[in-house]
């Protein structure tokens, strides 16, 4: 298969990414650098090394496994990326599980296996596959051969995009196997969206008027970033398009920064957002806002 995607990790029993009791498939991989990323170690196609200082015993081990000399233990980063061959053998001789080699490969047939084992649950709950990442859109072929095996076993599929996808490729062989899309709208400003996400929003919001008129069951969310998505001119700029797009509903995903640890394991540097969760207070007053401008409209 000409594209093998990573797995960051399956999570089973999931009640927060569609209906029912899930399982979701975390893609590697995303054409977006969001810099309030909940899944920083899902952007890059490419298998990484995570440290996590708190986790290590020093025991060496690490030092000597990596052939390429990539490892600093008097650095508080440990790993010289640089260097780096991502071949993970640090992360295997570690015993502490400070080193972390991050993406695994699985074909179709073994991911489908392991989504499949709770297939009661998703039967008796109304729930399914959830399919995300990252973005697991990057992969047309890949979710071709695997949303194949999940469909003869009837198993509801949902796919979480960012929407940066090519549209032939997922007409063709990603949306006829797929029962419902959650469809992530951050900013309806191209140079805001360029800005923030180091990419333009055009082809995504074209993606999402095609997936309307094709009578998708497409629900767009907005994640709620305090000073950067949560602004009266950006929310209404975002109704303002659904509206005009034909679907005026929209979901609102609460500011999550716990996620933001994973930057400063993977070596990059830590967001410049707030460390903490928006208070209930705070939220209601972005969903009356929302719920104000769709009123007005």
């Amino acid at each position: 298969m000409a594209d093998m995607p990573l797995i960051v990790d399956v999570k089973r029993h999931s009640l927060e990414d569609g209906p029912g009791i899930r399982s979701v498939a975390f893609f590697k991989g995303c054409p977006l650098r969001c810099i309030f990323c909940q899944n920083q170690e899902a952007q890059d196609p490419r298998a990484e090394i995570a440290f996590s200082a708190r986790e290590c015993v020093a025991c060496g081990g690490c030092v000597d496994a990596c052939v390429s000399g990539a490892i600093d233990p008097e650095s508080s980063l440990r790993v010289r990326r640089g260097r780096c061959k991502r071949c993970g053998e640090c992360a295997r001789a570690c015993p502490g599980g400070a080193l972390r080699l991050v993406g695994t490969y699985y074909p179709p047939e073994a991911l489908a296996e392991i989504l499949l084992r709770d297939t009661s649950f998703y039967r008796h709950s109304g729930g399914g596959v959830t399919l995300s990442g990252g973005e697991c859109t990057l992969y047309p072929d890949y979710l071709q051969a695997l949303l194949r095996i999940l469909k003869v076993k009837a198993v509801s599929v949902v796919v979480e995009t960012c929407g940066d996808f090519d549209w032939a490729g997922f007409e063709d062989k990603v949306l006829p196997y797929v029962d419902l899309i959650y469809y992530d709208l951050k900013f309806a400003d191209p140079r805001r969206h360029l800005a923030y996400t180091g990419k333009s929003n055009r082809r995504i919001l074209r993606n999402f008027r095609r997936l309307v008129a094709r009578g998708a069951d497409v629900r767009p969310r907005v994640p709620i970033v305090p000073g950067v998505t949560a602004t009266p001119e950006n929310l209404a700029g975002i109704v303002d398009f659904l509206c005009d797009a034909g679907a005026a509903e929209v979901s609102l995903l609460p500011y999550n920064p716990l996620g933001f640890h994973m930057a400063e394991e993977l070596g990059k540097s830590r967001p410049a957002l707030p460390e903490r969760f928006m208070s209930a207070e705070e939220e209601q007053e972005v969903d009356e806002l929302v719920r104000g401008i769709l009123g007005a409209r």
